[in-house]
């Protein structure tokens, strides 16, 4: 079988590359790479102060990983409340209500993982 590289996907994802999207809570979303394929969607958020995923938890399929790179996250699932500094790591599923805040005076950036199928 010959060697197609067309075909297949590519192993470097540049940073001119990924798309960059602001949410409706002005978070901003660096899309590293979303792989449906294999169920995954990896992403670098970076929170403004004041600013979080929603106003009310939300739910939705799959499960996710979040990694605080930088600041103080709030995090509340279940209605329990957890509060990420840098080196944290959250997981849960995205069935759970769930939401992301930064109460702080300073950016919050993070690394997160949403794996589609559980």
């Amino acid at each position: 079988m010959p060697n197609n590289p067309a075909a297949e996907e590519s192993l470097v994802v540049r940073a001119t590359d990924q798309p960059l999207v602001e949410t409706a809570q002005h978070v901003i979303r660096r899309i590293i790479r979303d792989d449906r394929s294999r169920g995954i969607s990896i992403a670098i958020n970076e929170y403004e102060p004041h600013t979080g995923n929603a106003e009310r938890p939300v739910t939705h399929d799959g499960f996710e990983y979040g990694f605080v790179l930088e600041g103080t996250l709030t995090v509340e699932v279940d209605g329990t409340t957890y509060v990420l500094k840098g080196g944290d790591l959250i997981s849960y599923s995205s069935r759970r209500p769930h939401k992301m805040w930064n109460h702080g005076k300073r950016k919050v950036r993070t690394l997160w993982f949403n794996l589609i199928r559980e």
